[in-house]
């Protein structure tokens, strides 16, 4: 038997499955074959949306189900046992495995993590370990020691009839977390990008403990109505009866799994401290969702919950740790047991990835100031100072400045789909109430239709609120546009938002990530692949900021005279909580604390407000923001591979498909729709690179059509192929070289005149031949670049 011959299946199929069940691995319930770990990240091109390639395990290995220990790689026979080694030791560190095996059928190739000595060794197809030998290894490497620890962390996960398998980062997260907690931390941080399924893990890690005898008394505390109802409805809702709500303020002790908002457990005074009814030994696990809010200062009222629970395991859930002169959740939690971040969540393709579009105002860039004299729609003088975008909003309102904005995010819907849901993040509420008048008549069409078209969803609006879940609902097409200040930058799930549009002087990269969390769900049977952000106010310079995305950063440290509180730290809640008030316009409270009345507003009109810059940010194949120009970046991306023109255009001529080609430059980070949009929509990519990498001058399609038209080499054809050449060439000169490649050109206009696919190719004698009519077409289209 020559096994050379086998195929990799073959190889997985005939010696590998067997070796596994030889030693006493079940095939039902530990072995796993081909298993996709990531979903493969989303590219937009043009129209176009694509996933790229998902990375993929031939086999994971499976203590109990979602306890993962290790992972093969299987290469066929031609390639060594140990070939594919490096390639599952990329899977091991993602999936978290300390176990790493690569065979070729011949044996096994093993990497041990959990030794210090000969780490990797050579084992015989009959040789590979039983599940209970991994297992009581994999306990020594984790420090698995004790039986009752054993015991919690192998307890099994709740599954569901929806048969809903956690994704690879879900189950480090959970995986983590319950060895942490079963080892004795009373803390624990989780890190998880907005949309990667914060609750769900929670619900995991809850149901696990409580399962296991572990934890009997559960508390969830979010900050958010929404947080609370969309727990109880989806992944906290297989507690069933024994879960209970805490709302109007009244306790049942009978529960054993809880689900509260800070602000209906504590108040302004000791009686309205409800959270004290319980002792303090009654919860033994206490989760906090969005803990980077108003737990996570030392000073908070709702701190002192936690602190009255203190006995109790302490989980906190957070995308965006926040780590300030006064806010520490790593004070508090510790470093985070496990960081999904939104980085990676977009190259993993679970997330959206996105566009930006930057609009520059001439008022925001260079400043207004009023004439001598100028007054406002009051009739009360201006002051005299130079206005920017800090103030536009918060201080002065430039009526012409809201119209020009409301005017551009409506042209950017009307040329994509005018009911893709869009949220308007604004300076306050009464900003948030200026823009949805202004979308109102910008949209006037569509109010008519349904006057919920646009609507202003704040905390203090409570028709808007009303209308969040049906915002929210991928079923609902209204409301489409929101406009909000605060209400809706943390906890809402809004999987169908395809536009976040930033009018807000952000400063806070806690908030900034928050925001951009709106968009990131993905949303496939709607078609939500990625969403655009209409940035206003330059808040996306934050992308550029090292802390975008990075790792947490410890930067407690309060000198004596500063202030505890500073305008990073003001949030605002359902019900809205205290924020510092404006300067001037303080006023005591008998308890000591403050209370703010608004500022007054300026509103002026008659100014002269236009867009001063607009341009689009690109990101490269890795997500980071292209700082050059496009034209550099595509320079320098096209001489790592072309080092010449010579050797660009002796692939581009080689190349049996130039479909090929264009793949290949857009795997190596070439932006060629946006290329093709910002150089000319006429020309070829073939002539943009060559153009733009190899200063090469350009001819447009039509050019290159016409030169092909005037060497008359139609002739050998007969009638009717020669007019389907014609429409080729046609069809070159309008939309370009990649279409004239595809058989399925035949099957539209104008081919279908001619006759059927068969019949079109039977002109030519056959789809040989007419394959290579189309490659002698194009040779003739590029013959002058040779």
């Amino acid at each position: 038997m020559d096994i050379t011959q086998f195929s990799e299946r073959d190889i997985c199929t005939k010696f590998i499955t067997p070796a596994l069940e030889k030693a006493q691995w079940d095939i039902q319930t530990q072995i796993m074959e081909e298993v996709y770990i990531t979903a493969g990240r989303i590219t937009i091109r043009g129209k176009k949306i694509e996933r790229g390639e998902r990375k993929r395990a031939d086999y994971i290995l499976y203590y109990k189900p979602n306890i993962p220990i290790a992972v093969i790689e299987a290469k066929d026979a031609t390639h060594s046992v140990s070939d594919g080694i490096q390639q599952a030791l990329e899977y091991a560190s993602l999936i978290d495995v300390p176990f790493i095996f690569s065979s070729n059928g011949s044996g096994f190739y093993f990497h041990d993590k959990t030794v210090a000595n000969n780490i990797e060794q050579e084992l015989s197809l009959d040789s590979f370990p039983p599940p209970d030998q991994l297992w009581e290894k994999y306990k020594a490497y984790r420090n698995i020691s004790h039986p009752a620890v054993e015991k919690i962390v192998s307890e099994d996960y709740h599954l569901d009839a929806s048969g809903y398998q956690p994704r690879y980062y879900q189950q480090i997260a959970i995986n983590r977390s319950i060895e942490a907690i079963a080892k004795g931390e009373q803390r624990v941080l989780l890190v998880m990008a907005t949309g990667t399924g914060k609750t769900f893990t929670a619900f995991q890690i809850a149901y696990r403990l409580w399962k296991a005898g572990a934890r009997k008394r559960i508390l969830f505390l979010a900050d958010r109505n929404a947080l609370i109802d969309q727990a109880r409805r989806k992944d906290f809702k297989h507690f069933r009866d024994k879960m209970m709500v805490v709302k109007n303020r009244e306790v049942d002790k009978s529960y054993e799994v809880y689900l509260a908002l800070y602000q209906g457990l504590s108040g302004s005074d000791e009686e309205a401290n409800i959270y004290k009814q319980f002792s303090p030994e009654f919860f033994d696990l206490v989760i906090v969702d969005e803990c980077h809010r108003g737990s996570a200062r030392e000073d908070s009222a709702w701190r002192d919950i936690l602190t009255y629970f203190n006995k109790a395991t302490h989980i906190g859930l957070t995308a965006t740790p926040k780590e300030t002169n006064t806010t520490s959740n790593i004070e508090y939690f510790g470093e985070p047991i496990y960081t999904y971040s939104l980085r990676q969540g977009i190259d993993d393709g679970f997330l959206a990835p996105y566009k930006v579009l930057r609009v520059g105002l001439n008022i925001d860039l260079d400043g207004w100031r009023p004439p001598k004299g100028f007054k406002d729609k009051n009739g009360n003088p201006v002051e005299d100072r130079i206005y920017n975008r800090t103030d536009f909003d918060k201080h002065i309102v430039v009526e012409e400045r809201r119209k020009l904005v409301a005017k551009k995010v409506s042209e950017f819907l009307g040329s994509t789909n005018r009911f893709d849901k869009s949220i308007v993040f604004c300076v306050d509420t009464e900003h948030a109430q200026g823009m949805r008048n202004e979308l109102a008549n910008a949209n006037a069409d569509l109010v008519a239709q349904n006057d919920k078209y646009v609507m202003q969803i704040t905390g203090d609006n409570e028709e808007g609120k009303r209308e969040l879940d049906n915002f929210t609902n991928p079923e609902e097409r209204y409301p489409v546009i929101a406009t909000t200040s605060k209400l809706m930058t943390t906890g809402i799930d809004a999987p169908t938002c395809k536009v976040i549009i930033l009018d807000s002087n952000i400063q806070s990269m806690t908030e900034f990530k928050q925001i951009i969390g709106r968009g990131t769900r993905i949303d496939e049977d709607n078609n939500k692949h990625f969403f655009t952000i209409i940035d206003f106010r330059s808040v996306t310079d934050l992308f550029a900021d090292p802390t975008f995305d990075g790792d947490p950063i410890r930067v407690k440290t309060v000198k004596e005279g500063e202030p505890l509180i500073d305008e990073d730290e003001i949030v605002s809640a359902d019900p809205p909580l205290p924020v510092e008030p404006p300067r001037g316009y303080t006023i005591g409270r008998p308890d000591g604390g403050i209370v703010a009345e608004p500022r007054k507003k300026v509103f002026v009109n008659g100014i002269d407000v236009s867009v001063l810059i607009e341009r689009i940010l690109y990101f490269d194949k890795d997500g980071k923001q292209i700082t050059v120009s496009l034209k550099d970046y595509t320079r320098q991306t096209i001489h790592q591979k072309y080092a010449t023109l010579n050797q660009f255009l002796n692939d581009w001529n080689s190349a049996e498909r130039k479909q090929v080609i264009i793949d290949e430059l857009e795997k190596q980070g070439v932006l060629v729709d946006e290329l093709q949009n910002a150089v000319s929509k006429d020309l070829d990519l073939f002539d943009i690179i060559c153009h733009t990498a190899f200063d090469m001058p350009p001819l447009t399609r039509r050019e290159r059509t016409n030169n092909v038209k005037k060497r008359n080499y139609f002739t050998k054809y007969g009638e009717q192929a020669r007019m389907v050449i014609e429409k080729l060439l046609e069809k070159y000169a309008d939309e370009g070289i990649e279409n004239i490649e595809s058989l399925d050109i035949l099957r539209i206009q104008p081919f279908t005149e001619i006759g059927s696919p068969m019949e079109i190719l039977q002109l030519f004698g056959g789809r040989e031949k007419y394959l290579q009519a189309v490659k002698e077409l194009e040779n003739y289209l590029y013959q002058n670049a040779a």
